[in-house]
């Protein structure tokens, strides 16, 4: 067995915050040492006057496991004889100033589970991965030109066990068998799950972190995640999880104030805490902070094999003064508000992670007009995969919920998007922050009567998947999920014992379908090559209309979206070219919940300047409704 001790090469990659596989040094590994079995427990605290381990193997006595100083590094370790897996443990602290804490192990890969707060030992080793062919193909594969649709999920109320008092939650390997089954059927390419890592508060959704290196044990044992991962992958499905660097939870046995000082936060508040969300800043500027966050990518890539990360909140790591009043904020070395040390962390993030995975992606949540966030490095980008598209997501929403009477007078909401649409790779994302916090949920933002909340859905999901970008749709949205989501309850399955539900659902799955099958829809996702406008300005009729297109030229597709409840009847568009254009998705059909108005299935262009095409075709659009013909 390879050594785990802590050596002094380790000291000093750790210190240069290159230690990209610290994980396998750091925290508390099984092992044998001179013949006896025991743990090998190792800590980072820089400022404490002594460390100790305690745990329920030793009934916790705070001074009985000392453990020694490697270096003037910070590092603290030791052997410990006799120490089995499951059992707790904790490292007890006494800081310079003679106080005592007790604190969960920051690099612990299995956590108790809450309310309790202690790490549990585990060995990550022995599960048998069969997911080689799928790792193998996706680093071969240019992910720009493959299609992406994204299902973004919340495990603890995806579904749930009715009337239990642990909170229902289904198991990881529980999950594992109806989510499978569900994105299978439903044709999305990637899973996103939110709140892995561990966390306190089941509020929080995961985004105030206490165990970065452990998911949680809401679910199970870390093995039990490793099957839900592989089984998703065996099954063609790609797994993306939520990470969070932009701050972590105060919570007394997490890594806020870990040694009684700033270890992993800036000691400054102005630049260590977020007054608005109640959490710390990582000191990004400190490399063994670096260090801590790099590696647990490359934990997460190589112990559990995701396939992407989420990165939250990206913004407020950006700006010095993001959500700060003046006065609670620093300018930096110029005088800006630019956070020089995460920008450079991400630049260091992304070349390394991408030079080793050329599969793996990263996706920036961020929300604003910061420059070529998924620019090259080299170029002075930050250097990641996708950004998240977040004005596209706000112009479609305000569009969509308004009476189509004023949809006229907004009518560039959704066309807008398109014009800065080559300077970044884009996400086109309906999450989960769109349907809390009384912002209602998707088909309630929609205006009308039921049967016309439904209709509008519909229409804006086919002008969605139409659109130039990747896809991401919240779990719930696929089928007219009503109320808003909350973590409290599991999703409104028995919705769809209803015609609209059913529909919906059918419909996002034909959605699916078509993306996938159709590579005009996603091999050029960030130029013009790969879409074009056929009239971007009828806002008195409220229509759109465009086609997608690839390079070969091939099994292209027109779309043509009516979002009033009047029909246009003989509706003439141009069109590329002459042929014949067949409908392949009328999102007014029956089996969908719509009315089901006779409307042609084949349309002969004819040699007629419209739109500035030489060709046209004519239609009749019924009310709310979308059309995609494939020529």
């Amino acid at each position: 067995m390879k050594s785990i001790a802590i050596t002094e090469t380790d000291q000093y990659l750790f210190a240069q915050g290159t230690h990209y596989e610290i994980y396998k040094k750091m925290g508390a590994h099984p092992c044998k040492m001179d013949g006896k079995e025991g743990v090998y427990f190792s800590v980072y605290a820089p400022n404490a006057d002594s460390v100790y381990v305690v745990g329920d193997f030793n009934e916790w006595k705070e001074w009985d496991i000392p453990l020694t100083k490697l270096g003037p590094g910070g590092i603290w370790a030791g052997f410990v004889e006799g120490v089995k897996e499951y059992q707790y443990y904790k490292f007890f602290i006494k800081a310079a100033d003679g106080s005592t804490l007790y604190k969960a192990d920051p690099y612990a890969n299995y956590a108790e589970k809450r309310p309790g707060t202690a790490s549990r030992i585990y060995n990550l080793e022995g599960f048998e991965w069969t997911d080689s062919k799928w790792l193998k193909n996706r680093d071969k594969k240019d992910m720009f030109k493959e299609p992406l649709a994204i299902y973004e999920c919340q495990i603890g109320s995806f579904m749930k066990h009715p009337g239990r008092e642990d909170g229902g939650y289904y198991s990881y390997k529980e999950f594992t068998e109806r989510i499978v089954e569900y994105l299978k059927e439903m044709k999305y390419t990637h899973i996103e799950l939110m709140g892995i890592a561990e966390h306190p508060f089941d509020g929080s959704w995961g985004y105030q972190v206490t165990g970065y290196y452990a998911p949680t044990s809401r679910y199970g044992e870390p093995k039990d995640f490793m099957y839900l991962v592989n089984t998703l992958h065996e099954n063609g499905i790609g797994v993306i999880l939520d990470w969070v660097p932009a701050h972590f939870a105060k919570d007394a046995h997490g890594l806020s104030n870990f040694d009684g000082g700033a270890v992993y936060e800036h000691p400054d508040p102005r630049l260590g805490e977020h007054p608005e969300w109640g959490t710390k800043i990582f000191n990004y500027g400190k490399t063994e902070v670096k260090n801590f966050l790099i590696a647990n990518v490359f934990y997460w890539i190589n112990m559990f094999h995701i396939d992407g990360i989420r990165v939250d909140a990206v913004a407020s790591m950006l700006y010095l003064d993001y959500g700060k009043k003046d006065g609670e904020w620093l300018p930096n070395k110029y005088g800006g508000n630019k956070n020089l040390e995460a920008i450079e962390f991400f630049k260091h993030l992304n070349s390394i992670i991408h030079k080793e995975y050329p599969g793996f992606m990263t996706i920036a949540e961020e929300s604003t007009a910061w420059p070529k966030v998924t620019g090259p490095v080299e170029e002075d980008g930050l250097g990641f995969s996708y950004k998240w598209n977040m004005g596209w997501m706000h112009d479609f929403c305000e569009y969509m919920k308004l009476d189509p009477y004023f949809r006229k007078d907004n009518h560039y909401n959704m066309t807008f998007a398109m014009s800065y649409n080559e300077y970044e790779n884009y996400i086109l994302p309906l999450s989960h922050d769109e349907v809390v916090h009384l912002k209602c949920s998707m088909v309630e933002k929609m205006p009308g009567y039921k049967v016309d909340k439904y209709a509008n859905l519909r229409v804006g999901y086919t002008f969605m998947f139409g659109h130039s970008g990747k896809k991401l749709l919240f779990m719930g949205q696929d089928f007219g999920q009503e109320r808003e989501w909350s973590e409290e309850r599991e999703l409104d399955w028995f919705l769809l014992e209803n015609p609209l539900n059913r529909g919906l659902k059918d419909y996002v799955s034909e959605l699916l379908n078509i993306y996938r099958k159709y590579p005009c829809l996603y091999t050029d996702d960030n130029s013009w090559k790969g879409f074009e406008w056929i009239n971007a300005d009828d806002k008195d009729r409220s229509t759109y209309s465009f086609f997608r297109r690839t390079e070969a030229d091939s099994k292209c597709l027109l779309f043509i979206t009516n979002m009033t409840p009047m029909k246009w009847e003989g509706y003439k568009l141009g069109v590329p070219k002459e042929g014949t254009y067949k409908l392949i998705l009328n999102s007014d059909d029956t089996r969908f919940g719509g009315n089901g108005v006779p409307v042609e299935t084949k349309y002969k262009a004819i040699k007629e300047l419209c739109d500035y095409k030489d060709y046209s075709i004519t239609v009749d659009l019924p009310p709310y409704t979308a059309f995609v013909l494939e020529f």
